[in-house]
């Protein structure tokens, strides 16, 4: 019995308590992609054979170290769906990034921009799980020494490794390497940065690429991500919101500390003793906005937040909001009846919200199948998009009290056998070596969404006006985070079709132009 599989249990059930309580609001952010749900039904493929079901495990030997091939290999996993595929048709790649990819099958299908590709296409599907997240592992363990195998560059090495070598399990499955066949590659988020660095840093291996809502430029002081979510959020929410987050830095500059006393207790969070974890706290109700999308209306918990702020005796606020008297009492009632717990379930608010005690398990835990952990050292290694305060003089619904060193600081007490004072990652290295905003690579389609809170890492950021152009295309429809990825986001709201459909006729146009080389 291979390590793997003596430790599922094991890990089964330590993951579901890490991910009871996650006190950096930096991990509540992370940008993984929607998932939407597996069909159950039976498969055939174009000539009418029964085919496995989707969730059908695979397994391929990658490298564990791509610089040093001598140490062998691992097992990664991967799903694949061949319904569509007729000889010369693509293979379709996609990885999930940074999460356990069980559960994302649903992007082999028809649901998704994967599958509407190889529908047109006569494509064929696959999902390959990210290093060092769900049960592709490297190692047993998710300790620092570990964890150093985990870079762009491997995971980079990896995707073109298994494009290169692998032998899918569909009839003729090892005669569609690249030159033999033509290789699309797919992300969304995390995974559609990598499609562009991927595209950036091996050129000859995926023939062409669709990266939504792709945060290719690394940015440490990452507090654009509320920029999206101030413009678009009900405006007398934004309104009141902006007055709280005032006054508490107001306080906190005036070290008002029998005011900011009382402003914890308000919201039920009087023990937590420092005040940068009370202003994170904060956050938690502005990340849930990045749970949205178009198809998503009244009882989220996003405007269930905002109503409790703003519609008082059946009245609705006026843009300007009920002011901050209102908005301190309102907002606090809703952490106090609502929102506490479910953010918090019956742990106190020092051990639920704190980040200052370096031995609770959210530290120590070195399980694998713990994606917060492996998406904390790609952050403080190499990406930073630390989800901060902005700058004075910009409009703030995020306390300027968090600044990069909040986060940076929990980068010792998660890997202190790697940093021993706090670590500022390496994002122009990162930007230089995949270019970042700068890439100019053939045909490469990037599809983003004006409501999106990672629009600002993205080819789309205000102000960047990058040019849209038919090698490399950039769209922009009223989405939120990868909505374009889903078929059905596309049906309940126009503009995402028109990206959608723009995506397609890309796509059949240079698929067109391919020729084998092998």
């Amino acid at each position: 019995m291979s390590w793997l599989t003596k430790s599922l249990v094991a890990t089964l059930v330590s993951v579901s308590l890490v991910d009871a309580a996650i006190p950096s609001s930096m991990l509540r952010g992370r940008p993984t992609l929607p998932k939407i749900s597996v069909p159950q039904r039976q498969l055939m493929s174009a000539d009418g054979t029964a085919l496995p079901n989707i969730t059908t495990v695979y397994y391929f030997d990658q490298l564990i170290d791509h610089t040093n091939p001598s140490l062998g290999t691992f097992q990664q996993r991967y799903w694949m769906d061949w319904e569509f595929y007729e000889a010369g048709g693509p293979i379709i790649l996609m990885t999930p990034g940074e999460t356990d990819a069980d559960g994302y099958e649903g992007y082999l299908t028809n649901g998704t921009v994967n599958g509407m590709i190889a529908q047109q296409q006569n494509g064929a599907t696959v999902l390959i799980e990210h290093r060092f997240f769900g049960y592709s592992n490297p190692y047993d363990n998710l300790t620092s020494q570990s964890l150093e195998l985990l870079t762009i560059q491997q995971a980079i090495d990896d995707l073109t490794y298994f494009a290169e070598t692998a032998d899918l399990p569909m009839p003729g499955g090892d005669q569609v390497k690249p030159g033999q066949a033509p290789w699309i590659l797919i992300g969304g988020s995390y995974s559609g940065a990598l499609t562009s660095w991927t595209m950036v840093n091996k050129p000859d291996v995926f023939y062409a690429g669709y990266a939504s809502s792709a945060v290719v430029e690394a940015i440490t002081d990452y507090w654009g991500y509320f920029t999206p979510i101030r413009e678009y959020m009900p405006q007398n929410c934004s309104s009141d919101v902006e007055a709280v987050i005032a006054y508490l830095d107001q306080i906190y500059a005036e070290n008002d500390t029998t005011a900011i006393q009382a402003m914890k207790d308000n919201f039920g969070l009087g023990d937590v003793t420092h005040i940068d974890d009370f202003a994170s706290a904060l956050q938690y109700n502005l990340f849930d906005w990045q749970d949205l999308q178009p198809d998503v209306g009244p009882g989220a918990m996003f405007f269930d937040f905002c109503d409790a702020l703003e519609v008082k005796d059946g009245v609705n606020a006026p843009a300007t909001g009920w002011g901050l008297e209102n908005a301190l009492y309102s907002w606090g009632n809703f952490w106090n009846t609502t929102y506490y717990a479910y953010v918090c379930g019956d742990e106190d608010a020092e051990t639920c919200l704190g980040t200052y005690n370096a031995s609770q398990a959210y530290y120590t835990d070195v399980t694998i199948n713990n994606a917060d952990r492996s998406w904390f050292w790609m952050v403080c290694n190499q990406v930073g998009y630390y989800q901060v305060g902005p700058p004075e003089g910009q409009p703030a619904i995020v306390s300027r009290i968090l600044q990069p060193i909040y986060e940076e600081r929990q980068c010792v007490d998660m890997f202190p056998q790697k940093f021993t004072t706090p670590p500022t990652p390496t994002v122009t290295q990162t930007d230089t070596m995949y270019e970042g905003w700068n890439v100019e690579v053939d045909r490469l389609f990037f599809a983003n969404g004006l409501r999106d809170p990672w629009r600002e890492a993205t080819v789309s950021a205000d102000g960047l006006n990058k040019a849209n152009t038919t090698t490399q295309p950039i769209y922009e429809g009223d989405g939120f985070h990868c909505s374009d990825l889903l078929t059905e986001n596309g049906i309940v709201d126009e503009t995402i079709m028109t990206v959608q459909m723009a995506g397609l006729e890309y796509m059949k146009t240079w698929l067109a132009e391919w020729s084998p080389s092998a």
